[in-house]
């Protein structure tokens, strides 16, 4: 494995301590040497009910480094809507109800492994509460800067964990900008792509969706999109299984969705740019898409043009609405974020843009008991 810089392409060595590019500043990714002679499904998938069964395509880590708190093998659930045949990837049944713990799970263990003892994010969240679960889990010191808006419930959950839990700032925006004034050289950043592993936790996603569809690509993802780390380790998954030959189709189109209220992906994308540009006053409910600058901004644009996809926004006066009907569809007590996407879902259906007897892919990446 080695790490390369998403954008200027400079190599760096996986085996130090490294955040982002030392030459740009934009977010590193981990590239495996394997080939298909190397691996083979039928003898290089651990019998483990984890996401540790996918040690193969993650960083070589011995076991007694690993933390895990039992997160992956979620279900796939299938529906029809519309002649389209629907599967919703369901994250909720993760340890704290969320896809913040595949990230989590595999960057706290990489931290640990390279010897950081202290970590420290911003969070408006469920990423709070993963990071200071798998933190416990680890042995590892955890500080969490959370909006003064947080639900108390939510904090005191974090403070449980034996994290340190500082209040500053109204948005997660600014609580990163207190984090950063804050935090001196002994504690490590774990924030959104600001180290290389939370993408390769959130990659067995689409290890999990192939495997669970026969080893076979859907013809869409839809993904409602903040940080994007879900995004960006989906499509690295299914472009490192098609490599491989493990799966041998056309690879799906992947669908950002956003809010009007925070869409500076969408509106890059629309006017064909390669960077986002900073979203002026930004407000949705659904918290975990409050991202206005995404450090990922260029590589989820590039993943987008990769793919064929595209990037919609949907309304903020739709979302509750949506929830409502995603979860009489899903069966499931998804939270905002995934509403939004199932709205884009809706509209790309009642547009035609994805048509009868396709198969697309949804993400529910939490429940609805906190925000994300």
């Amino acid at each position: 494995m080695t790490l390369t810089c998403t954008s200027c392409g400079t190599p760096h060595f996986p085996h130090e301590i490294q955040t982002v590019c030392s030459q740009c500043g934009q977010p590193l990714r981990a590239d495996y040497f394997f080939s298909p002679e190397q691996l083979d499904p039928t003898e290089h998938l651990e019998d483990h009910p984890t996401l540790w069964r996918y040690q193969a395509f993650l960083p070589s880590i011995t076991r007694n480094f690993r933390i895990s708190l039992g997160e992956g093998q979620t279900p796939l659930l299938e529906r029809i809507f519309k002649g389209v045949r629907i599967y919703f990837k369901d994250e909720s049944s993760n340890p704290t109800g969320s896809f913040k713990d595949r990230g989590m799970c595999v960057a706290l263990t990489m931290a640990r492994a390279l010897g950081i003892q202290k970590i420290a994010l911003p969070s408006a969240g469920n990423a709070a509460v993963s990071a200071s679960a798998y933190a416990l889990a680890g042995n590892l010191r955890c500080r969490v800067f959370l909006p003064t808006g947080i639900p108390d419930n939510l904090a005191q959950e974090v403070s449980d964990n034996g994290a340190e839990v500082v209040l500053a700032g109204s948005t997660i925006a600014e609580a990163g900008q207190r984090m950063a004034a804050a935090m001196d050289d002994s504690w490590f950043d774990v924030s959104t792509l600001k180290e290389p592993y939370r993408v390769e936790g959130k990659k067995t996603l689409g290890l999990e969706i192939a495997e669970q569809l026969g080893w076979a690509f859907p013809d869409y993802v839809i993904y409602p999109t903040g940080g994007g780390t879900g995004l960006l380790g989906i499509w690295k998954a299914f472009k490192e299984l098609r490599r491989l030959g493990w799966v041998n189709q056309d690879l799906p189109e992947m669908i950002a969705v956003q809010t009007n209220g925070c869409a500076p992906v969408v509106a890059a994308f629309n006017n064909h740019l390669a960077e986002t540009s900073p979203w002026l006053n930004p407000k949705t409910r659904a918290l975990g898409l409050n991202v206005p600058s995404p450090l990922g901004g260029r590589w989820m644009l590039s993943v987008l043009g990769e793919s064929r996809g595209a990037a919609l926004a949907v309304a903020e006066d739709e979302i509750d609405a949506a929830r409502v009907r995603l979860n009489k569809v899903a069966g499931s007590q998804a939270g905002p974020e995934a509403a939004v996407a199932w709205r884009g879902l809706e509209l790309l259906v009642e547009r035609g843009l994805i048509g009868e007897g396709k198969r697309a892919v949804v993400l529910i990446t939490g429940d609805d008991r906190r925000y994300s």
